[in-house]
């Protein structure tokens, strides 16, 4: 996927206002099959696996015996000997030799990232286009939940998203992608790129691999522990469960910065002349006409309302830490 194919501005207000389409080929796809697959990602995934039905993907971590987050990823239950678990691209990899290590001997493990080709669609009018495209009725898709269709073969559209807007996931098989990619190009709905992508997932809050996410990072730290609270011991659980009891010495925390100079990844977020945090990720949000981000601050600095300044080399720019998602769909404010 390039950083921009008519410009990032256009797409972004493409995908708030219409429908865009994302080729997230790049992704990672794993089959887990057989008769233990179920036992075994339940003891390497913070995913309540076990809670799961059939026909329902979850988000959730896959963790170091530290804490630390080796990746963030969706695990989709097609039955409880047939599991798909999709990875960020950088970490692809890492992940598939980590898990494919430590899954019990008789399980299943399939690197499907070539054969299985992905793509996105996201936008208020996700749904009248992907019907009209390939007949496929999404409009009744329950949020994290997945149904198969015929499309030369086994095919399935889920619905998570990654811009705060409506959207689905298509997969289908790789041989077939260019075909049904030409088809939504045809239908007018047009692409839009790696830099769009990050504005609108900024604006919904949702955290990146490698800038807010990363093996140095806990899911108490990043203020997602939520995704880790499953009872049954998984690898890392005993790590977060002390980490949540004693309390992280860092939070992620989102923050506001009026005007249009931004703040960027790495650079000191200050608070009395103290060094208290570091930006993680920041841009001029197109859709709220201001400068977003988010940032690993101090607990004490993280509560909303709380200013803190951020140190840009060539300038402090005054920035108010807010509540996350800066935006909603429906909502502009």
């Amino acid at each position: 996927m390039p950083v921009q194919y008519d410009g990032i501005l256009a797409e972004h207000h493409r995908t708030r206002t219409d429908v865009t389409l994302f080729d997230t080929c790049h992704m990672g796809r794993f089959w887990v099959t057989g008769p233990g697959a179920m036992d075994g990602i339940d003891r390497l995934l913070t995913t309540e696996v076990r809670a799961m039905q059939d026909g329902q993907c979850k988000y959730g971590f896959l963790l170091k015996e530290d804490g630390g987050i080796l990746d963030d990823l969706i695990t989709y239950r097609f039955n409880t000997e047939r599991w798909l678990i999709v990875v960020n691209a950088g970490t692809l990899p890492k992940d598939r030799d980590w898990i494919r290590a430590r899954l019990p001997d008789g399980v299943g493990f399939e690197d499907a990232s070539t054969r299985l080709a992905k793509i996105d669609i996201q936008g208020p009018n996700t749904f009248e286009k992907v019907e009209q495209v390939l007949g496929v009725e999404v409009a009744s898709l329950a949020y994290f939940r997945f149904k198969t269709f015929e499309c030369g073969g086994e095919a399935f559209v889920s619905r998570t998203g990654y811009t705060g807007e409506k959207g689905v996931e298509l997969y289908v098989d790789a041989a077939r992608i260019v075909e049904v990619w030409g088809r939504f190009l045809k239908a007018g709905v047009k692409p839009a790129g790696l830099g769009a992508r990050d504005t609108l997932r900024l604006e919904a809050g949702l955290p990146l691999y490698g800038h807010e996410l990363s093996e140095y990072v806990t899911p108490v730290e990043a203020v997602m522990a939520r995704y880790a609270m499953k009872a049954g011991p998984y690898v890392g659980s005993e790590a977060v469960r002390r980490h949540r009891e004693e309390g992280p010495d860092r939070v992620l925390a989102g923050f506001r910065i009026e005007g249009r100079q931004s703040a960027r990844a790495g650079q000191a977020v200050l608070s009395g002349g103290r060094c208290v945090g570091k930006v993680t990720s920041g841009s001029f949000s197109p859709t709220l006409q201001v400068v977003i981000g988010f940032a690993y601050v101090e607990p004490a600095l993280a509560a909303a309302g709380s200013r803190v300044q951020v140190d840009t080399g060539r300038a402090l720019l005054d920035a108010e830490i807010v509540k996350t998602p800066f935006y909603k769909a429906g909502r502009s404010g």
